[in-house]
């Protein structure tokens, strides 16, 4: 890492849009080291009243359904719309080098050039479904950097989505028409979560299936339980390399926040969301406090030996290890 600026000068330079700082704050807020987390928990201290003016778009679907193809024609008609965009771009990453392996940015030739664009690749570093531990606060730099349109794509493989969801104020689901439910692994349970659903890939000769699949979709959407909003879910399809309905989706977003608005929905929701993060955070506290005590450290690796071996029982186990608090 370069040589680190004073708080007040990465303050300064996120808020005159200096995209090297804030690329530079960015890596702090990633960074594991005491020392930058702490700069890094200053800076965001300073620039949350600057934060929050965007929209917050998560996109989610099973890989091979095209988010990063999407994202390239969705946000060009967003910079199209005035629009200065952030792709939040979290990369399953190597078990082994906790690298990203995919590259999101290299396959997003167009826009990530494009002055009006800022597209984050990060590594998820193993964490449960691969979002990134900091994605919350780097959401926050980039809205005070001027950033009024901040897309989260997720990995897709299921196990992130709820995270993204406590993140964004509309979730998208894209969805592969005739792949079966097999393939498309995360079905009900991310459809009850989705804002709205896109189904890609509609041209040539799958454009007869995308009609069929969207009106399935619909008819289910109604069978679920109606939402906190009252907003009813939509499906579109639409076709990256063809760039047809891609506009459709940006409507349907557009629509969903207007009428989140008038109902005092998007305000609470943000609220929920905030109060779900500190939550969060707090657990990982108590984990971590626990966790740094060696001679608690040492009950539960005796524990975890006991249950192993089969010589206790689970909860018993459990009791053991909280039995003698050394705090």
């Amino acid at each position: 890492m370069k040589h680190l600026l004073s708080i007040d000068e990465y303050v300064e330079g996120i808020l005159n849009k200096d995209i090297s700082v804030l690329a530079r704050a960015i890596t702090l807020v990633e960074s594991s080291k005491a020392e930058h987390q702490e700069i890094s928990k200053q800076i965001i201290e300073k620039i949350l009243p600057h934060s929050g003016k965007s929209v917050r778009l998560g996109i989610t679907g099973v890989p091979g359904v095209g988010k990063s193809t999407f994202i390239e024609i969705f946000g060009q008609i967003l910079v199209q719309k005035n629009h200065k965009v952030a792709v939040l771009a979290v990369d399953p990453s190597s078990t082994l080098s906790k690298g990203s392996i995919l590259g999101d940015k290299t396959r997003m030739e167009k826009l990530s050039i494009d002055d009006h664009v800022f597209i984050r690749p990060s590594p998820s570093s193993g964490s449960l479904g691969g979002v990134a531990r900091k994605t919350r606060e780097t959401i926050l730099l980039c809205e005070a950097a001027g950033f009024d349109y901040i897309i989260i794509e997720t990995v897709g493989v299921g196990q992130s989505e709820t995270e993204v969801h406590q993140l964004t104020d509309f979730f998208l689901l894209l969805m592969l028409a005739g792949a079966g439910d097999e393939l498309q692994g995360i079905k009900r349970g991310i459809m009850e979560m989705a804002d709205g659903i896109a189904i890609t890939k509609c041209d040539g000769n799958n454009l007869d299936k995308a009609k069929i699949a969207r009106a399935e979709y619909a008819n289910a959407i109604h069978l679920f339980p109606p939402t906190e909003s009252g907003w009813i879910p939509e499906v579109k399809t639409c076709s990256s390399t063809e760039n047809k309905g891609i506009e459709e989706v940006y409507n349907m977003i557009e629509k969903y926040i207007r009428h989140t608005e008038s109902k005092k929905f998007f305000h609470k929701k943000r609220q929920a969301q905030t109060v779900f993060w500190f939550e969060s955070l707090v657990q990982e506290k108590i984990r971590n406090y626990f966790f740094s005590d060696d001679k608690f450290l040492q009950r539960y690796n005796d524990a975890k030996n006991s249950v192993s071996k089969n010589e206790t029982s689970i909860l018993n186990a459990v009791n053991l290890v909280f039995d003698k608090p050394s705090f």
